[in-house]
C-alpha cells in the first residue's frame, strides 16, 4: 500500500463530513477536559483491574491524548487523514477498557447494568468509523489500495 496516501494533502470531503470531523474533535476535547476535572472518578471505572498502570494516571494520560486528538481533528486539516487514522486507532486501543467495565460490572456514566455496559460496546465501532469517514481516511486508504 502507498503510505503517501496519509502524508499528502487530504482528499476533499463533503461539508457534512467536515462538520462531523469538527464535532468529533470538539467532543474529544470535551471528554478529555472532563477526564482531567469533573468526571475523573467516572473514567476510572473504565480502567480494567488488570491494566498495569494506576487508574488515575491512566485517566489523566488518556484525557490529555483526547484533548490533543480532538484539537488536531479540528485544526490540522492538511493532516486530517493521518489524524483520523490515529483517532481510529485510539478508539480501538481504549476498547478493552469498555469491555473491562462490562466484564467487571463497574458502574460509571449511568452504565449501571450489564445490559447498558454491553450495549455501549457497540458504540466503539461507530467512533472508529466516524473518525475514518469524517477525515477522508477511509477514502484515502481505499484509493491507496486500488493503486497497488
Amino acid at each position: 500500500m502507498d503510505l503517501s496516501a496519509i502524508t499528502r494533502p487530504a482528499p476533499r470531503v463533503p461539508l457534512v463530513a467536515t462538520l462531523a470531523r469538527v464535532g468529533l474533535g470538539l467532543a474529544l476535547v470535551g471528554a478529555g477536559v472532563s477526564h482531567l476535572t469533573v468526571s475523573r472518578e467516572e473514567f476510572q471505572a473504565q480502567v480494567p483491574s488488570w491494566f498495569p498502570v494506576d487508574e488515575d494516571v491512566t485517566v489523566l494520560a488518556s484525557g490529555a491524548v483526547e484533548i490533543v486528538l480532538g484539537a488536531s481533528l479540528v485544526v490540522l486539516t492538511r493532516w486530517r487523514v493521518a489524524v483520523g487514522l490515529v483517532a481510529a486507532a485510539f478508539f480501538v486501543v481504549i476498547f478493552p477498557g469498555n469491555v473491562g467495565q462490562w466484564l467487571e460490572h463497574k458502574d460509571g456514566f449511568g452504565l449501571d447494568t450489564d445490559a447498558k455496559r454491553f450495549g455501549r460496546l457497540f458504540f466503539q465501532p461507530v467512533l472508529v468509523a466516524w473518525a475514518l469517514w469524517s477525515t477522508g481516511a477511509l477514502r484515502a486508504l481505499r484509493d491507496a489500495r486500488s493503486r497497488d
